[in-house]
């Protein structure tokens, strides 16, 4: 279990510190704008929301009211197959093993590896590191820059256990525990802000400071507060009663917790104040606590977490080495409380939040993404679908000149396609031929367009290095397998080349954080291992010690990569048919250790060095004795017996096993007694 790390804070302290922090929002609102309308602006194409014309509210609020006869405009879909294609493959490579990250090591550090490996997998399924990895990816992909947190948190949990007076195992209670482990957390980019001196992908080693706000409900906030180990506990009131917006120089409110308005289904309005509305009057209900001294809570709050490297001495705190840099998280209400303060300990000495660009050609945010630069053809294919939408609107409205003297307009412009359409006694006896005239209606051009729409798909598929198929979609075409397997695996060249780039950027310096920050921190317990089905009794001596000697993997870099288990196997082939080879290695122990490195552990089914002794003692009697019998010579040498080479065939009882060598030879119990 972690030692808390904890800082006690002077009021001139937290006074600095929340002056820095609002210095730190305040410099990035000059960026922060510009970034949350770009993000924004992709989220639209990527929803296909953006088209917000007269005409196609029009058409849609028609549709929903179950006027299907309305042809709304339809934004041709570019950029969420791109993107999800790219985000499947993704999974596909770093998320579908299990365990998520395995553990290899050299044959005398088995153990270790598995307990090390056990301890990573039973943090990534109780932290859902899966989703959180997956939503970092599409991130990456439509943003071209995602964050990741990972950070080795200690929390306050209840657990299950058995009373004294609990006899008959209905009585169990809870008991209040602390939990600790590696978390990992994407950071919503619409509501982070980080140095943005140092390019993304550099900001755990080389920036100053990152954070994230998140906003909570009343009742989440006081969870989240409660589940703190240490907080600051006289600022726990004040940061309940605090409002959430502060005026900071000219921007009030401008940093706050911001919800983009994408699905025009839903009308999210954006979360710029909470207020300071009391929490029984916003349900409805009067407040019963006012004026007795209780705590006046407030509709919701925003929480920020905040990861800062600086000197403690500029702040006035207390600290072994305060004029070297050192990394501090703080946990901040509404932008004006500090309820926990904690130094970063970690031997990694690393702000732990990773930042990432799956294209990276050294420009930064220069840098395109995969969403966008498939945005232009989204935009042209969608303007030739629009055409023929409007080509459509046109057949079925069509446009004409009538005479408003021998027709009345109310009547040609009746929406029943099938009413009778009357004429004014004016035109009585008239050719009505001449009362209207219709334009002609030519759809030439509708055959084109359909062309053109697949032309650019297929640009925009060479733009991001992906097919049709890669997409799932069906491709026509006479291909044999082997030559469409050489195809999707030249299509994938992209995809792999992403891959290396987010296992150098992401996965590398995230499984050293992790493997670090179980060494440093884990306490001894037994952890269940789901994938090898068996309780791993986990040793922190025993893990330090071996330190040098493990290697975490992942989907690109599997176990089967970093042990080479296929030439394992060749090499165990060749030594079952070579005696002179097989004689120069202990085979036994040689399977056992690959087996155990694909997840089979045969450790427990080897024989021990007295068992072997005393088997080969009981072959050569039984030999021997086969072969007096067949001279019928006389046959003398007494069978060998377990206990003359120490070897127990019974361990699970030793005690009847003594006092069966401690029977005459030939009698047994019954005769005794």
């Amino acid at each position: 279990m972690a030692i808390s790390s904890s800082v006690t804070l002077s009021n001139k302290s937290q006074e600095k510190l929340i002056k820095y922090y609002q210095s730190l929002q305040n410099n990035c609102n000059v960026t922060r704008e510009a970034h949350r309308s770009n993000l924004e602006r992709i989220d639209l194409q990527y929803q296909r929301e953006l088209d917000n014309t007269e005409e196609a509210r029009k058409a849609k609020q028609a549709n929903r009211a179950g006027d299907v006869t309305k042809h709304r405009n339809v934004t041709v879909p570019v950029i969420m197959p791109q993107v999800e294609a790219a985000v499947v493959y993704q999974t596909s490579v770093f998320l579908t093993g299990e365990p998520l990250f395995g553990v290899v090591a050299p044959p005398e550090y088995i153990d270790e590896a598995l307990q090390l490996e056990s301890v990573i997998e039973e943090q990534s399924l109780r932290g859902g590191w899966t989703r959180e990895f997956m939503l970092a990816f599409r991130d990456g992909f439509k943003y071209n820059e995602c964050l990741i947190e990972v950070d080795w948190e200690t929390e306050a949990v209840n657990t299950v256990e058995t009373s004294l007076e609990d006899t008959d195992g209905t009585n169990a209670s809870t008991k209040e525990t602390l939990w600790s482990g590696n978390k990992i957390k994407r950071w919503d980019l619409y509501n982070s802000f980080y140095d943005n001196r140092v390019d993304i992908t550099e900001l755990a080693t080389k920036g100053e400071f990152a954070g994230t706000t998140e906003f909570m409900s009343k009742i989440a906030a006081k969870a989240y507060v409660n589940s703190l180990v240490d907080p600051i506990t006289a600022n726990i009131r004040p940061a309940f009663e605090s409002a959430s917006t502060v005026s900071i120089a000219s921007n009030i409110g401008s940093y706050n917790f911001y919800v983009p308005n994408i699905n025009s289904k839903f009308d999210l309005n954006r979360v710029s104040e909470v207020g300071d509305t009391d929490w029984h009057s916003w349900a409805g209900i009067e407040s019963s606590n006012k004026g007795n001294g209780s705590i006046q809570y407030k509709v919701g709050y925003e929480i920020t977490k905040l990861y800062i490297r600086i000197l403690p001495s500029d702040f006035n705190i207390i600290l072994p080495k305060s004029n070297t840099p050192q990394i501090f998280k703080l946990i901040i209400v509404n932008h004006s409380v500090i309820v926990k303060c904690e130094l970063q300990t970690n031997a990694h000495n690393l702000i732990p939040v990773f930042g990432c660009r799956p294209k990276d050609d050294g420009l930064g945010v220069q840098t395109k993404s995969l969403a966008e630069n498939a945005e232009d053809f989204q935009q042209l294919a969608t303007s030739y679908m629009t055409s023929i939408i409007a080509s459509q609107r046109r057949a079925i409205n069509d446009r004409l000149l009538f005479d408003p003297s021998r027709v009345n307009a109310k009547d040609i412009n009746s929406p029943n396609p099938a009413a009778k359409i009357p004429v004014r006694p004016s035109a009585y006896g008239e050719d009505l031929g001449k009362a209207v005239y219709q334009f002609p209606y030519r759809n030439d051009n509708t055959a084109t367009d359909m062309q053109q729409i697949q032309t650019l798909m297929g640009l925009a598929n060479t733009v991001n290095g992906q097919n049709q198929a890669r997409q799932g979609q069906f491709v026509k075409g006479n291909k044999t397998l082997r030559e469409y397997e050489s195809v999707m695996q030249n299509a994938n060249g992209s995809d792999q080349m992403t891959s290396i780039l987010l296992e150098a950027q992401l996965f590398t310096p995230l499984k050293r954080v992790l493997k670090i920050n179980i060494l440093q921190y884990q306490g001894q317990e037994a952890v269940y291992s789901r994938t090898r089905e068996k309780l791993v009794n986990v040793d922190p001596i025993k893990l330090r010690n071996a330190v040098l000697n493990f290697r975490v993997t992942d989907g690109l870099t599997p176990s089967s990569k970093v042990i080479n288990s296929e030439n394992f196997s060749v090499a165990l082939q060749t030594i079952a048919t070579s005696p002179q080879i097989g004689g120069g290695y202990n085979v036994t122990k040689l399977f056992s250790y690959l087996m155990k490195t694909q997840g089979a552990d045969l450790r427990p089914f080897e024989k021990s060095d007295e068992q072997l002794a005393y088997e080969q003692a009981m072959s050569a009697w039984q030999q021997q004795a086969q072969l007096a019998l067949e001279k019928g010579a006389e046959f003398n040498t007494p069978q060998p017996k377990p206990q003359d080479y120490g070897y127990n065939p019974n361990p699970n009882n030793p005690r009847q096993q003594q006092e069966q060598q401690q029977l005459p030879q030939g009698n047994n119990t019954d005769e005794q007694q």
